[in-house]
């Protein structure tokens, strides 16, 4: 469907069909789902907390297989740097040409995961933390 042209009622159509497809998946986190629904239909992201087990890259995964798109998961820790999010260029050695790595945010639904994890970026002076 052509997103210019959709009316209302295709939409949620559409979505309620999505929602059922993950439902089939993901099991007794309803009210986890809608919130995710409602993300994607913004266009806007969605900061989720929660403890270990409760389905949380399951739901984002199935929700990227069931609309037929792109998922990446990134793992972050105090040594990540830009570059491993964006990506870089490589030189090819055989051929001397530079080739384009993209990283993981080029994607349709992506997982940032334990974020609090990140290193902080230094303040420059004066700094209020």
């Amino acid at each position: 469907m052509d997103p210019q042209t959709t009316t209302g009622e295709e939409t949620a159509e559409l979505m309620e069909q999505i929602l059922y497809e993950v439902k089939r998946v993901v099991v007794g986190q309803d009210r986890f789902l809608e919130r995710v629904m409602v993300a994607m239909l913004a266009q806007g992201h969605l900061l989720v907390e929660g403890v270990p087990g409760l389905a949380k890259t399951l739901t984002i995964k199935t929700l990227a297989d069931t609309i037929r798109g792109n998922f990446k998961r990134i793992q972050f820790t105090p040594d990540l740097v830009p570059a491993d999010l964006v990506g870089t260029r490589i030189y090819n050695q055989k051929t001397g040409d530079f080739g384009t790595s993209l990283g993981p945010v080029f994607t349709n639904l992506l997982l940032a995961d334990e974020i609090n994890r990140a290193r902080r970026p230094r303040c420059k002076a004066p700094c209020s933390r």
